[in-house]
């Protein structure tokens, strides 16, 4: 069965946030190594515009998400837990928040985000030309890197996908180069748009 059909089985052929039946598509949460059906969710095209472009929020349109913090499977439960902290300043989000439950590891992938932070909080990551990085994102060495404690140089050129962010230094990026996870620099990658 493929994932789609899973998905579909899984959500009774509706968006699993706001139950539109209507331009359904798998939304992978992001970032996750796998996707799968423990990672991804059936959503419809105004949920998945929204949660990829804050500034198109509605968020009355997320009202919806009073049935969707009670789903049983983790990535709606995380999706949901992210946008309710994205709208937290509206009031009605934190009552929701409190009555959510999460396990520690579904927690921990919703966090991944950093939608919970305040602005002022946030590390920020960007690129060699300034371009904000996100965990997930696809991106090209600009130069060649030796890699610490190895004899291994990572290639100009070289592209590394799924990354994922140090939390703590704006500076730090984590990616795969031939198959061993190294440590980036962020001023010495640029970001390419994902042509998965």
């Amino acid at each position: 069965m493929s994932l789609l059909s899973e998905l579909q089985n899984r959500s009774n052929h509706q968006c699993e946030l706001c139950t539109s039946q209507k331009n359904l598509a798998i939304y992978e949460i992001k970032p996750v190594s796998n996707g799968g059906f423990d990672g991804s969710i059936l959503a419809c095209e105004t949920c998945i515009q929204q949660i990829e472009n804050p500034e198109m929020m509605d968020s009355n349109h997320w009202r919806c998400l009073n049935d969707a913090i009670w789903s049983e499977f983790s990535p709606v439960k995380v999706i949901a837990w992210r946008m309710l902290h994205r709208l937290k300043n509206e009031g009605w989000p934190k009552d929701l928040l409190e009555m959510m439950y999460l396990s520690d590891e579904e927690l921990a992938i919703a966090k991944a985000t950093n939608e919970h932070l305040d602005d002022s909080e946030k590390v920020i990551h960007r690129d060699c030309n300034g371009v904000i990085l996100e965990a997930g994102d696809t991106v090209v060495l600009i130069k060649d890197l030796k890699v610490k404690g190895s004899s291994m140089v990572a290639k100009q050129g070289t592209a590394v996908r799924r990354i994922s962010l140090d939390h703590e230094n704006a500076n730090y990026i984590e990616g795969k180069v031939n198959g061993t996870q190294i440590v980036i620099i962020t001023e010495y990658v640029k970001k390419m748009a994902d042509k998965e």
